[in-house]
Parts: structure tokens; C-alpha cells; sequence
């Protein structure tokens, strides 16, 4: 391990985490880490960098010895990382360190907590855990109640709608884009997704859709706009549902797209001929699939057909936990579930399921897009959102994406159809003829 320090003879910083650093990384760490003062380790041009900036950083990984210290110190700017993001992942591959779904994993053990602690001691910087950052998710009340999934969807949806475009561009798609050819935009690749739902959905002109997680509108846009049917979008967002409801407006639309703020379990909208939910199943919870479902059943008229798209876990990881990165700065109650259980929840709903379809690919390609657009403008989105959150958003999407590579998360749409009472599906008879992007004869 090689050190860079001053001439005065006193002990540097990174002499004093040299314990630390082998623990974690190795007697020769494959990334340089620089030290607030000034000292360094690891081979000099390594990149990324890590950059320890305070002793609060240790203090933070000595009181929460696993991902959720490390992701305070970052979030808190303790901790900082120079060079290309994606790196940062591909050491922790390389250590053999595979994440739980989509977080970054790491935990000390007993040993490495102790080596902490003697390298916080050794440095004078014992003391009491510096406050969480104020970003931190902190929920009240039952997990998975109306009124606490408001707030968990406030925590990560309202943050500002200058932010989210300056990530996910004009189309304010912030889900899974559906990427034709190598050449294709990430509008292009937006619009593609939505074409995908709609075909899927088999939507005609004069039928009415259900748009469960509206988001800022798109879905129910593209239906209305370019299948000529009655939408109606819900959200518990306020500034998503504001978004969506100009965006109605703008676009002349006000006679066939509805936008309301409410919770999945209060619609009352009537029966639909479709429904669509992209992007929303990870906030529902397993404990209350059975009731999601049943609702959505119970909204869909006999022959229609229902469209879940949303982000899955392999079989065997954990469904969430509370102490991850992710559950306490982006996703608070936010749960996985593996394929499996989702279909058999729906078909226990009474649900017909037809069709089952993985996009992890293209998931991984849309993240990596969004961490672009973060990328290309990031002064501009620390100005939006503060330091803090714009961190919280690039780690967590290039982590993401790197996750969806690896296969670690995947993501899959589910076409079911609630059928006729005599057994009556009403599907086509051919996967193809409800797939395809190309426009059917008249």
C-alpha cells in the first residue's frame, strides 16, 4: 500500500485508515483514496477516487456499519467519489461483493467494524453519529396504508418537475423505455414503450382506459392521442398530477384525458376496457397484492385486459431492506417480488394471464440514459434539487442499471385478461398479432 503524506514526521490520515482500507479492499487497494488531509493511498492515477473529506465519514460508518452509513457519508458529502460513476461498481463486482436487488451492498462484519472503530480512535475523531441527512426518508404510521403511501410517494416523486425533465427529457417517462435499434433516442425509445402497452392492450378508439401511477401523463396521452380512447390517470403525486392535468390541456385533450389525485384503493371512475400500471406496482407491497389486484379486477369489465409492468427481484433476494440506500434516500417501502408471485397473485385475483415479457435490457440502457442527461447538466440539477438529492438520484440510477446488466434486478410486463363468465378471453389468436409495433390493416 503506498502513501502519499507531508515531511513533518506526524502520522496522515490515510497511515492511520491503512488497517481500514486492507479489511475492505485488499493489502493493495485497486482505487486510490485521498484523505481531507491531503494524504493518500493506493496507486497513484487509479481510478475511481474516493474521497474521505471528513472524520464524519468514519463516524458515520462506525454508528451504521453497513451500505446505509456509506450512503449518509455520500449523501452528506462526507464522502465523495472522483471519475466515472459506474466504476465505483464494477470494484465492488470485482471484490465479489453482489448486490441485494437494487442497492449497494456492503456491510463490515465484526472485524471491519472493530478496524473502524480503532482507525475513528486512532485519528481523535471518536464521537456521537452525525445526523442523517435531512433527504432521509422518515415515515410514520402502518407500512403500506393510504396515507403512508402518500407520503413515501411524496418523498421520491415531489422534488421538483424542472428536476425530473432535466433526467428524463421531454417525454417525463420515468419508467422502463422500450429501445427498437441501436440508433433509437430516448423519446423515441419512450414512445416505443408506450405503443408497446397500448398494442398489448389491444386499445380502439372509444374505449375507455384506466392509467394506474400516471406519472406526468404520458400514457394516457399517447392512448388518447394515438388510439382515440377516454383515459383517465391516477396518481397520489399533487405535483405529478398538476403536470399531467397542463399537459391534458396544452395538448387539447380535455374532452377524452381525465387526471385524478387518488389512491388505487378510492377509484371510483366506474369499469374500464383497459388498464395499464407502469412503474407503480413496486409501491404496493406483497401483504397487499390480493387487494390490489382484486381492485383492478373489479374496475375491468368482462374481456378486458390489464398491463402490469414492473421492476422484479430473482428468486431467493430479500424484498426489501429497511436499512438499505435505497429504502431510506429513494424508494421508502418500495418492494420486489419475484415474476412468479406476481402471476399467481393475479391469477388467484381472477385474472386470466397471457403473456409475460422481461425488459431488463432495455431498462438498463434507460437508466444509463437518465444518468446521462443527470450527467450533461449536472450544476444545473444540483441548483434544482441541492447537492444532496442530485447525488442521491446518480447513485442510485447508475447503480440500478449495473444491476439490470448483471441481472441482479429484471422488470417484466404481465398481460392478463379478466375473462367472459362462459371462459371468453377475447384475446387474438396469435402473440404476434397483439405485439407487433406495426400498425394493423384498417
Amino acid at each position: 500500500m503506498r502513501f502519499l503524506d507531508d515531511s513533518s514526521g506526524a502520522p496522515t490520515v490515510a497511515e492511520a485508515l491503512q488497517e481500514l482500507i486492507s479489511g475492505l479492499l485488499g493489502p493493495e487497494p485497486p482505487v486510490r483514496i485521498r484523505c481531507w488531509d491531503g494524504s493518500e493511498l493506493g496507486p497513484p492515477g487509479a481510478e475511481p477516487v474516493i474521497v474521505v473529506r471528513s472524520p464524519d465519514a468514519l463516524r458515520r460508518l462506525v454508528w451504521a456499519p453497513n451500505e446505509l452509513g456509506l450512503g449518509r457519508a455520500y449523501v452528506a458529502g462526507d464522502l465523495d467519489l472522483e471519475g466515472d460513476i459506474y466504476d465505483l461498481f464494477a470494484l465492488r463486482d470485482r471484490l465479489g461483493d453482489e448486490s441485494a436487488g437494487e442497492q449497494i451492498h456492503l456491510r463490515l462484519g465484526p472485524s471491519g467494524w472493530w478496524r473502524a472503530l480503532r482507525a475513528v480512535a486512532k485519528l481523535g475523531a471518536l464521537g456521537p453519529p452525525p445526523p442523517p441527512p435531512r433527504e432521509e426518508a422518515r415515515l410514520r404510521g402502518r407500512r403500506h396504508d393510504p396515507e403512508r403511501d402518500a407520503a413515501a410517494i411524496a418523498h421520491h416523486y415531489d422534488v421538483g418537475n424542472d428536476f425530473y425533465r432535466l433526467i428524463l427529457g421531454p417525454t417525463m417517462t420515468y419508467s422502463c423505455a422500450y429501445w427498437e435499434r441501436p440508433d433509437t433516442t430516448l423519446d423515441e425509445a419512450q414512445a416505443a414503450k408506450y405503443e408497446l402497452v397500448c398494442r398489448k392492450l389491444g386499445l380502439r378508439p372509444g374505449m375507455r382506459l384506466l392509467d394506474v401511477g400516471c406519472g406526468w401523463g404520458g400514457m394516457v396521452l399517447h392512448a388518447a392521442r394515438e388510439h382515440g380512447v377516454e383515459a383517465v390517470g391516477v396518481t397520489l403525486s399533487a405535483e405529478q398530477a398538476d403536470f399531467a392535468a397542463r399537459r391534458v390541456e396544452e395538448e387539447g385533450l380535455g374532452d377524452r384525458v381525465r387526471i385524478v389525485r387518488t389512491d388505487y384503493r378510492a377509484i371510483e371512475e366506474g369499469t374500464f376496457d383497459a388498464i395499464s400500471s407502469i412503474g407503480m406496482f413496486e409501491h404496493v407491497g406483497l401483504s397487499r397484492l390480493a387487494e390490489y389486484f382484486t381492485d383492478l379486477h373489479a374496475l375491468l369489465r368482462p374481456g378486458g385486459r390489464l398491463l402490469n409492468h414492473g421492476i422484479s427481484r430473482p428468486p431467493g433476494r430479500s424484498r426489501f431492506d429497511r436499512r438499505s440506500f435505497i429504502e431510506r434516500y429513494v424508494f421508502p417501502d418500495g418492494e420486489l417480488h419475484e415474476v412468479g408471485t406476481v402471476v399467481s397473485a393475479m391469477q388467484q385475483q381472477g385474472f386470466e394471464v397471457r403473456d409475460v415479457e422481461s425488459l431488463r435490457e432495455h431498462y438498463a440502457r434507460t437508466l444509463r440514459a437518465w444518468v446521462a442527461n443527470l450527467e450533461a447538466d449536472w450544476d444545473r440539477a444540483q441548483r434544482l434539487v441541492g447537492p444532496a438529492r442530485a447525488r442521491i438520484w446518480r447513485l442510485y440510477m447508475a447503480g440500478s442499471a449495473v444491476n439490470f446488466e448483471a441481472g441482479r434486478t429484471s422488470i417484466h410486463q404481465v398481460l392478463a385478461v379478466r375473462p367472459h363468465p362462459d371462459g371468453r378471453s377475447g384475446m387474438p389468436p396469435t402473440r404476434e398479432s397483439f405485439v407487433s409495433l406495426s400498425r394493423p390493416a384498417a
